[in-house]
């Protein structure tokens, strides 16, 4: 690619002991034929080089055959793997080639441009083979600005810089590609700010944080402000609904919200007392407004304890596992068929309610009349719609703190605390009225209770309670059942 001078005593001003012994590799080389090709086409009209060599490639080439080797030192023959000055020029084809006019190219426009100096970082290679990442610098020497027959150009070698920016990169790609595809919710935040404001209040005299927070709750509120999220991964997108990470970080008073408050005191104890990494389960939410359970962990990363300028929380979604156990939950303390709560929780909230009332604790034993012969007549199917129907009744007329329990396959209990006689007869006459409804509305079996209530008052047991209100149930049913046709599965 570069013609060569035939070489011959360097001139007394060239500094030949310095430029030999020189670390760096140098190449002195002329450029007075670049110079004239650049006169000749100023002077055609060529005022654009770059559009120039667009149009006319092959005048890149042209200008690199140009250019003339004058010599070189020691350290090029070194580098270059060559064994004499002869050796490397004559195979410069080898030296120079594959990109190497792209580069070439931008050196020619800085001259064009009327500089005296160029730099540009491009590759070489060995006479061996190896390839050599090289940063080149270029710069007329001084008294030959005028014809640039004499340009003195530094080649160094920067093959392991790049190898280790190469490295980096690579580093980089790889724990960006973690972060970016975790199979979990992560976020990277800025806690400087919470910082600051836990350090005023310590410095303030605050030694029971705890306390404070209960006084000062919108301290927590602003430490929930201060907290600067700097990235999020797809996931974290996914998991939210968020179309874009824009969208997600403009609403993320959409996203933490309710009961995220209490856990992110906690979270504050903790960082109070210097639990820097934490791990607990939350409530946040999705921008389509479902609940989001997620299992968070929060970590300062090393080597940023002292600011918590780099945080990463990771949140997992165990939304499925939540509802699972809620409905685990639901199984143990309620009646599948009916949707009341089952005997279980009729037990317990019995024995609770003798503990600690309040009293008096009104009883009401419920018995469904004819479900028997709804079962033995119309089958079982009908006698399970009607003992829905009976669920249905009992669950709209109690409510918390009241309770309604399927206690046996046709018996049912209310728990009404703090509810005397005159609130347990009122419960009874809702009932009834509500058992009027639902037979106008379903056809077939008519639902019908026979109930009883007593009252209980402070001292006395509930279970006596119990056994008084079930003797007025089974007087009432002795009743209802006299009164009815005999082989009436309707129970008219």
């Amino acid at each position: 690619m570069l013609d060569i001078l035939p070489r011959g005593p360097a001139p007394a001003n060239d500094d030949s002991e310095m430029f030999e012994l020189a670390p760096v590799s140098l190449w002195l080389e002329d450029f007075s034929g670049v110079r004239s090709l650049f006169d000749a086409w100023r002077a055609d009209g060529v005022t654009d080089l770059r559009a120039h060599f667009a149009a006319n490639p092959d005048c890149v080439a042209q200008c690199a055959h140009s250019i003339r080797v004058i010599k070189v030192n020691q350290k090029t023959l070194t580098q270059f793997e060559a064994a004499d000055f002869d050796a490397l020029t004559s195979n410069l084809a080898s030296v120079f080639r594959d990109d190497m006019l792209k580069t070439h190219l931008e050196e020619l426009c800085q001259l064009w441009a009327g500089q005296s100096q160029f730099t540009s970082q491009t590759v070489n290679y060995t006479l061996g083979g190896r390839r050599l990442d090289v940063l080149l610098k270029g710069a007329v020497l001084p008294g030959h600005e005028a014809r640039w027959d004499r340009v003195l150009v530094s080649v160094e070698d920067i093959t392991e810089l790049e190898g280790a920016r190469h490295r980096v990169t690579l580093a980089e790609q790889y724990v960006r590609g973690l972060f970016e595809y975790s199979p979990v919710s992560l976020w990277v935040e800025d806690f400087s700010a919470v910082k600051r404001l836990l350090d005023e209040a310590r410095a303030a005299g605050i030694n029971d944080f705890r306390v404070f927070t209960d006084v000062h709750p919108e301290f927590v509120e602003r430490c929930m402000q201060e907290i600067h999220v700097l990235d999020v991964n797809q996931h974290t997108l996914d998991m939210f609904a968020a179309k874009d990470k824009k969208t997600l970080l403009s609403r993320l008073t959409d996203v933490f919200r309710d009961d995220m408050r209490p856990h992110f005191r906690e979270q504050l104890v903790d960082l109070w007392d210097g639990k820097l990494f934490q791990q607990r389960e939350v409530l946040n939410y999705s921008l389509d407004g479902n609940e989001v359970h997620v299992h968070l962990q929060f970590s300062v990363l090393p080597g940023h304890e002292k600011t918590w300028d780099l945080v990463l929380v990771a949140l997992t979604d165990i939304t499925a596992r939540k509802k699972a156990e809620a409905y685990l939950e639901f199984l143990g303390k309620h009646d599948v068929l009916t949707k009341l709560r089952n005997r279980s929780f009729y037990v317990d909230e019995l024995n609770r309610l003798e503990r600690k009332g309040p009293w008096p604790v009104t009883i009401i034993m419920a018995d469904l009349n004819g479900l028997k012969r709804v079962n033995d007549q119309l089958g079982h199917a009908a006698g399970d719609a009607l003992l829905r129907r009976a669920g249905e009744v009992l669950a709209k007329a109690t409510e918390t703190p009241f309770h309604a329990a399927r206690i046996g396959g046709d018996e049912f209990a209310i728990l009404m605390p703090d509810t005397d006689e005159r609130g347990g007869a009122a419960m009874v006459d809702a009932i009834r009225q509500l058992v009027e409804l639902n037979n106008q509305f379903y056809p077939g079996s008519l639902l019908s209770f026979s109930m009883g209530a007593a009252t209980c008052q402070r001292g006395d047991r509930l279970e006596a309670g119990v056994q008084r209100a079930d003797l007025l149930m089974y007087e009432e049913k002795r009743a209802t059942y006299a009164s009815q046709p005999a082989g009436d599965p309707a129970g008219r």
